[in-house]
């Protein structure tokens, strides 16, 4: 598969990883939300996709938000890092974000930027030709050296490998209310080409997110919460839905279940260590063939939020993301 990937003189990817923990981390895909809840905040989380198979991936993210005042009107800025290994491939990315929030009935209506680089690298050395041509039927028709295969870019390399650096946009929009969340936004605007080599380039293809959530406590019991949510993640060629449950007791304690439509069933958890300090996980378990070869998928997160602009509220809220 990496060879066909490597002949064709352009490319057309969608490198965005998947994430189980949308509603904690959703600066990771939508600008609009940094400074979300008035509060200065900075996470991590890192994924091992699909443990028990070689080369499988491996994504880390890291952001920080803070709100900020301009006169009356409420504003953002943030920073978020992503070093993504998937295959021969690796991915990174640096980007700064703005953000525009205005109260609009009971919540605020934020639009969003977010403009960096990245950088998309490829391992041809760790491609074997000779051992490639030892399983085939007629080995003859393989070389240890492909000129086709990229080993270096424009800027110089190793010869072992080819990576290219391009400018990269996203755009988003994001709105939250006491009870729920709604959130829209669209990676890879520029649609950045990267610059192997003289003869191949890789384009990243734009991807639209569309999430949302509800809260709801029971009037029963008050130390019970529901939180249920959704992300739909495409780039208009291949969809993937995800669909998760969490219940909240005594605001601290979260747990519950997640389905992804690309096969998979996710068992979530989540607790507040200390006023503002999350810890959370999440077990991916394979619902298709992956199960015979991969011991399914782990995500951590963690993260550390307080409020800098401590607004007077007469209602008391709290977003699905800082639970």
């Amino acid at each position: 598969m990496m060879l066909a990937i490597a002949c064709v003189p352009l490319l057309r990817a969608q490198t965005d990883p998947q994430i189980g923990q949308y509603m904690y981390i959703q600066t990771a895909y939508n600008p609009a939300a940094a400074g979300e809840g008035d509060l200065m905040r900075v996470a991590g989380m890192h994924r091992m996709q699909f443990t028990g198979i070689k080369n499988a991936p491996m994504t880390t993210y890291v952001t920080f938000s803070s709100p900020f005042l301009i006169g009356k009107t409420k504003h953002a800025a943030g920073v978020r890092f992503l070093n993504d290994m998937y295959g021969l491939f690796s991915n990174q990315a640096f980007h700064v974000q703005y953000a525009y929030r205005h109260k609009i009935g009971k919540g605020y209506l934020s639009a969003g930027i977010d403009l960096g680089f990245v950088n998309v690298a490829f391992q041809a050395d760790s491609i074997n030709l000779a051992e490639i041509a030892s399983v085939a039927s007629e080995g003859n028709y393989f070389s240890e050296v492909d000129e086709a295969i990229p080993r270096s870019t424009g800027s110089g390399s190793s010869g072992k490998g080819a990576s290219g650096m391009g400018f990269d946009m996203s755009l988003g929009v994001y709105y939250t209310a006491p009870t729920w969340w709604a959130s829209l936004s669209y990676s890879h605007v520029t649609q950045p080409r990267l610059q192997w080599s003289d003869k191949s380039e890789l384009r990243l293809v734009g991807t639209l997110y569309m999430a949302g959530g509800y809260h709801y406590r029971f009037r029963s019991n008050r130390n019970w919460m529901l939180h249920p949510s959704m992300m739909v993640m495409t780039d208009f060629r291949n969809w993937d839905v995800n669909l998760t449950l969490l219940a909240e007791v005594r605001d601290r304690y979260r747990f519950g279940l997640g389905y992804r439509i690309a096969g998979s069933v996710n068992i979530l958890a989540s607790v507040d260590i200390i006023s503002g300090l999350t810890l959370g996980y999440t077990y991916e378990l394979p619902a298709n063939r992956l199960i015979l070869e991969s011991f399914g998928s782990h995500e951590l997160f963690l993260a550390y939020g307080f409020d800098i602009l401590k607004p007077r509220r007469t209602n008391r809220y709290k977003s699905i993301r800082y639970l």
